[in-house]
């Protein structure tokens, strides 16, 4: 069965201290599933990427993880994944991971996370996509960093139409929601039972 939709999750290759942090991992990856969506993240099983991907195959979604050869004994690479690419770079498995999505979602995590998001962001303003971005700022998480991008955009080096590129909240049902009505997605009949 071809899925609905593909969502292109980062997060963090660690479980993180507050426990919010891993139920709304495992929500995203049940609401992927449920509405015959798919996941492509980074092919991790550790911390919040393993439990994002799990949650999606337990609620019946593919599963497309792509991870670099330097990175499959850190992150021990999930063999689980319906689909597991071992490629070459980062710079590969970012490309690979955009080519397989319909649209992005950062949950928390650290540098890796902050890095792909602010590429595909980057790459949206720039017209290289327009897929949407999606921000899921858990138990606050992100307050600092959209306060410093408010910040930003009141010095003058960002645009207000930059930051509307960017699409946050706090619960993941509706969050997702948007995103996959914001790539034009049909989904399942069932997106809006959630």
């Amino acid at each position: 069965m071809t899925p609905a939709f593909s969502v292109c999750v980062y997060c963090g290759s660690r479980p993180g201290l507050n426990t919010e942090f891993a139920e709304a991992a495992q929500l995203v990856g049940t609401w992927i599933g449920q509405h015959c969506g798919q996941l492509v993240y980074g092919g991790g099983k550790s911390g919040l990427m393993g439990l994002v991907a799990a949650s999606a195959l337990q609620a019946g979604a593919k599963v497309v993880g792509v991870i670099p050869k330097a990175l499959v004994e850190k992150e021990w690479a999930n063999h689980d994944c319906t689909e597991l690419h071992i490629v070459d770079t980062m710079h590969d498995r970012k490309r690979m991971m955009a080519e397989h999505a319909d649209a992005f979602l950062a949950l928390p995590g650290g540098i890796g996370t902050f890095e792909e998001l602010f590429e595909v962001w980057t790459w949206r303003q720039l017209g290289y996509h327009d897929k949407p971005v999606g921000l899921l700022n858990t138990a606050g998480y992100y307050d600092q960093l959209l306060g410093f991008l408010d910040q930003s955009v009141k010095q003058q080096f960002l645009g207000d139409w930059q930051m509307d590129l960017i699409r946050s909240g706090t619960d993941p049902a509706p969050l997702l929601r948007e995103l996959v009505q914001a790539a034009g997605i049909s989904p399942a009949a069932r997106l809006n039972q959630i």
